[in-house]
């Protein structure tokens, strides 16, 4: 597993973490029932504190990404059987989504740019675009 910090993101360390697990598991780099680095293991390697480790992990079990069990190291989860429904959807995506749109639009970006990017990022994940058909 291969994880790089940036000091520059905005974001707290758990949650640049959280993302880079979760870009690993989409992208195909960590695959169900892999194991993850132990909490002290990855602190040590990243040079971080082990509760911001640990508070990475609670999230990702929390959002069913991973599996954690007492004496044991964590686990990527199985991928769901079926898709999320509309409304859980909307409530992890909509205001991330929205954050998204407010800074393409502080960037320049037009809705047609918008609607582009987002069609090459999806076309580039084989994971996302192989469960369309």
């Amino acid at each position: 597993m291969l994880i790089s910090l940036d000091e520059r993101d905005p974001r707290p360390i758990y949650a640049q973490l959280v993302a880079q697990i979760k870009e690993q598991i989409a992208t195909g780099a960590l695959l169900p029932d892999a194991e993850l680095p132990s909490v002290r293991e990855l602190a040590d390697s990243l040079g971080i504190n082990l509760h911001t480790v640990h508070r990475a992990y609670q999230k990702l079990r929390d959002e069913d990404v991973i599996r954690l069990r007492l004496g044991r190291r964590a686990r990527v989860a199985r991928p769901r059987r079926k898709p999320a429904n509309r409304e859980e959807v909307e409530a992890k995506l909509t205001g991330r989504l929205e954050e998204l749109i407010t800074e393409a639009t502080h960037l320049g970006l037009t809705s047609t740019d918008f609607k582009t990017l987002v069609g090459q990022l999806l076309n580039s994940r084989k994971k996302l675009t192989r469960n369309e058909k």
